[in-house]
């Protein structure tokens, strides 16, 4: 009898874990670490920009191009990587929800490190209004292409190149035609 009674125990617990909540990370941001110089730290957000602290374990994230299996423990991973300059960082998460990516450029100061969002219509808009300026203003075509050459070598000096600069535009647009 108390073999049957330890079964029956031991097969409700486990439908509990069986049908227990899988906790996926739909939205994130980088932060500067603040326990390590030139380092930074992904944290799993909610919609809100709220830390997700029941996020825990490895999770696959794509930086710049490299994947990395990155451990999460309360909502934040370490990326063990120093950045030794500015930098443009490409972080992409894929989950079962989707694909989800971010553009960051990572302006470095003496002592710390400012991660600033960079919207895939920043990246969209630039070129575009460059191109209609020209055409508009035929004397400032040349203006326009001179800024247009410094807008893609300030890109490609800092890590964007136009492979990750073309990819952030079309994830931004999939992420627009998913949310309607």
């Amino acid at each position: 009898m108390k073999k049957l009674a330890l079964t029956i125990g031991l097969f409700f617990f486990s439908i509990v874990f069986a049908f227990a909540d899988t906790v996926t990370i739909n939205h994130f941001v980088v932060k500067e670490n603040p326990s390590a110089q030139n380092e930074i730290i992904i944290v799993a957000t909610d919609t809100a920009n709220q830390v997700l602290e029941s996020v825990k374990g490895h999770f696959a994230f794509t930086v710049n191009g490299f994947e990395d299996n990155l451990k999460f423990k309360k909502g934040m991973a370490f990326y063990r990587h120093k950045l030794d300059k500015s930098t443009f960082l490409y972080v992409k998460h894929e989950n079962e929800n989707g694909t989800h990516a971010i553009l960051y450029y990572v302006y470095k100061s003496s002592d710390k490190l400012i991660p600033i969002h960079i919207s895939w219509l920043v990246l969209l808009i630039i070129p575009i209004t460059l191109i209609v300026l020209g055409y508009l203003f035929k004397k400032f075509i040349i203006i326009a292409v001179i800024i247009f050459a410094l807008f893609i070598f300030f890109n490609y000096h800092n890590n964007l190149g136009m492979g990750t600069f073309f990819e952030s535009i079309i994830d931004g647009m999939k992420s627009l035609f998913n949310k309607v």
